[in-house]
């Protein structure tokens, strides 16, 4: 990809650096470029834009095969799809009077954590979502709302706020971690019941992986058909 990038900007700057026709025909002879009309210029490609097309292209060949839409249903929960979007939501049930909705990002940060076995740097790369976990009511709309941290196999709870209906901002509430261990530990098995446990941190992640390639094959296709016309 950075390679994609470094040849748009070349031909950014290249389009924008013919000041009059006369220097562009005498940078054309000197670069090799064969003078073309106004007719021929509006049928056929210029070498900026032919070369950006193929490597869009060569891009889009190797990674179109990887690309695989992923599972949207886990254990109660069905992911809503949104194309295009940074963020997918999750919605679920739990028992007759509780719905659950669960806005995930892609990823969006990282943590090094230490290496174990041949790895000569002796950290790994650990990617990050962020979540925002709404378990409400629905006789009366009032719920729960649960600011997480999810890694690969693991879910942090930072914040708890309770909702209530009409409200416009509810109380921030204290550091999760500030809690006395039994509520936090009460708290994580009130989460674990209802499904939102480090289980469903795994699918997420793996969920994630297959979104940003089909994100990034859906960009670099928009980006095509945008230089082609």
């Amino acid at each position: 990809m950075s390679i994609l990038i470094r040849t748009i900007q070349r031909a950014h700057r290249l389009k924008h650096s013919f000041p009059s026709p006369r220097l562009s025909n005498v940078l054309s002879q000197t670069l090799g470029f064969s003078h073309r009309t106004y007719s021929e210029k509006s049928v056929t490609k210029s070498p900026f834009d032919s070369n950006i097309l193929r490597i869009l292209r060569n891009e889009i060949e190797y990674l179109a095969p990887y690309v695989h839409q992923p599972e949207t249903e886990f254990k109660s929960f069905i992911v809503e799809e949104r194309p295009g979007a940074q963020v997918v939501t999750m919605k679920g049930k739990f028992g007759d009077n509780e719905d659950i909705k669960i806005d995930a990002t892609m990823f969006d940060g990282f943590a090094n954590v230490p290496a174990f076995g041949d790895d000569s740097s002796g950290v790994n790369v650990q990617l990050h979502l962020s979540l925002i976990v709404d378990i409400s009511k629905r006789e009366d709309g009032n719920g729960l709302e649960f600011v997480c941290s999810a890694w690969p196999d693991s879910l942090d709870v930072h914040k708890v706020f309770i909702l209530k209906l009409g409200s416009t901002k509810p109380f921030d509430g204290p550091d999760f971690r500030n809690l006395k261990p039994k509520l936090q530990e009460k708290f994580r098995e009130y989460l674990d019941t209802r499904g939102v446990d480090n289980e469903l941190c795994n699918f997420l992640f793996h969920y994630m992986m297959h979104k940003d390639k089909i994100e990034l094959l859906r960009w670099m296709n928009r980006l095509k058909s945008f230089v082609e016309k």
